[in-house]
């Protein structure tokens, strides 16, 4: 199994910086074992590299008086928000320190009329909807797990409403940051639209927290739609279920979500949260807009499921069965792993454009079958986004390495169809050795405005690169 590699330390400059560390934050720097692994563990089969150091930051200035006491003594600093990350992105491979971000967690302002809000790091998306609820409004982006909007952020997450809203640098509108020099900039203003030079909003989506550290965001909102339908409808076979997706898309039915689930996670679905859904693969639909609209795209998504070979489709306005069917895929990761008890979980995703889909996730199949392999696989399948949830006995090297050698087959196998090692998880420490095969040059270029805003490699360091 490949692990991350360990980057040269300075020991010296660590010493120092949580000597100057603790004389200023005396109670919220923390240097115990247990502690620093928590923020070192990741949710994947990568093996855990803890920070020397978590300190808890309260405002913007700290965090720039914090990188400025690193950058001074070259100390690398590794931000973090809940530790949701699947591919290593908060593991610290130079040591350093972790500046957790969960004491950030104020809701700023809303502008109800612009529909937009400004919010600290540490705000969770859970929490904003609570806040936003009674305004009539909501952020949109669901990766599933109650994730920090600034780890959204600097991992571009998405997730089951990415389909009709986008992902997180679709609803980023201006970010404020400290850089590796702990110089705090503001990328842009609350304009919907700006051609006032590069784009560096969307530089720092997506940047891992290599490129400087997100401390105030601000995010594009939706009101509430006033009819919310879901649905659901399975399918003889993944291929008829992936060709109604592409057919929906190519009609134009504006369809909120629309994920599929294989017959082995709708099998661990039915077990965990106690539903009888056919066991063959499904997909689960949410319509969004006036009742007419909703009742409409209702009604052409069955026709076009129907043509399919579908059975069994059912829809809902009622929040309780919405709610019901929803918790039930998001609880899909807790059902996945009861498939296999004692097993580890280990997630890995890909994007393909959606003609490919159906070939991509039968190949995928296929190829867990051939290798002996448990796997179930979901997918976001209104963007060609799916994960295979691999799920491995950590104490049989042999299986550990036929689950590595798929991931990286899976990997390869979206690349060669024009698609991504990653939709929404991230490069990390995980995936690094297929950005290169997926951009070429493109990636040579990302170090080098890695090395021009950061040349001393203190920013999450070991990470993308």
């Amino acid at each position: 199994m490949v692990q991350p590699t360990d980057l040269p330390r300075n020991d010296t400059g660590i010493a120092t910086v949580l000597g100057i560390l603790k004389q200023q934050f005396p109670d919220r720097l923390h240097t115990g074992q247990s502690l620093r692994d928590q923020h070192g563990h990741t949710t994947t089969w990568l093996r855990t590299q803890a920070p020397d150091a978590v300190l808890f930051p309260r405002s913007t200035q700290e965090v720039s008086d914090i990188i400025k006491i690193c950058a001074a003594h070259k100390v690398p600093v590794i931000p973090y928000g809940t530790g949701t990350s699947l591919e290593g992105q908060v593991n610290a491979p130079a040591g350093g320190i972790c500046l957790d971000l969960t004491e950030m967690n104020q809701i700023l302002s809303v502008n109800a009329e612009d529909l937009d809000c400004t919010v600290e790091p540490g705000v969770t998306r859970e929490q904003l909807n609570t806040y936003l609820r009674d305004q009539g409004l909501f952020f949109p982006i669901d990766p599933g797990a109650n994730a920090s909007l600034g780890g959204m952020a600097a991992t571009r997450a998405s997730g089951t409403n990415a389909v009709r809203y986008g992902t997180m640098k679709d609803n980023v509108l201006a970010i404020e940051a400290v850089m590796p020099d702990g110089e705090i900039i503001k990328t842009a203003q609350r304009a919907r639209k700006s051609s006032a030079g590069y784009d560096l909003t969307r530089l720092l989506v997506g940047a891992e927290g290599t490129l400087g550290l997100i401390t105030k965001l601000t995010l594009r909102l939706h009101g509430i739609p006033e009819q919310i339908s879901a649905a659901r409808c399975s399918f003889p076979t993944v291929e008829a279920a992936c060709e109604t997706v592409m057919a929906v898309i190519q009609f134009g039915i504006p369809v909120a979500r629309i994920e599929l689930l294989d017959a082995l996670t709708v099998k661990a679905v039915n077990a965990y949260s106690k539903l009888d859904l056919p066991e063959t693969p499904l997909l689960l639909i949410e319509f969004h807009g006036s009742k007419a609209g909703v009742r409409e795209q209702a009604e052409n998504f069955g026709a076009i499921a129907q043509d399919n070979g579908s059975n069994g489709y059912t829809s809902t306005t009622s929040t309780e069965e919405r709610n019901k069917l929803w918790q039930a895929r998001h609880d899909a990761y807790w059902a996945q792993q009861a498939l296999r008890p004692g097993a580890k979980g280990i997630a890995t995703d890909v994007c393909v454009p959606i003609s490919r889909l159906a070939e991509c996730v039968s190949a995928a199949s296929n190829k867990v079958r051939e290798l002996g392999l448990i796997a179930p696989i979901v997918g976001h399948a209104g963007d060609g986004n799916f994960h295979a949830a691999l799920m491995v006995d950590m104490d049989d090297p042999k299986e550990i390495e036929t689950a590595e050698f798929f991931v990286g087959w899976l990997n390869d196998l979206a690349i060669s169809m024009d698609g991504t090692c990653t939709g929404e998880h991230g490069i990390g420490q995980g995936k690094k050795p297929y950005l290169l095969k997926e951009l070429g040059p493109a990636a040579t270029i990302m170090r080098k405005i890695k090395t021009a805003l950061d040349p001393d490699n203190i920013m999450n360091p070991g990470k993308i690169f």
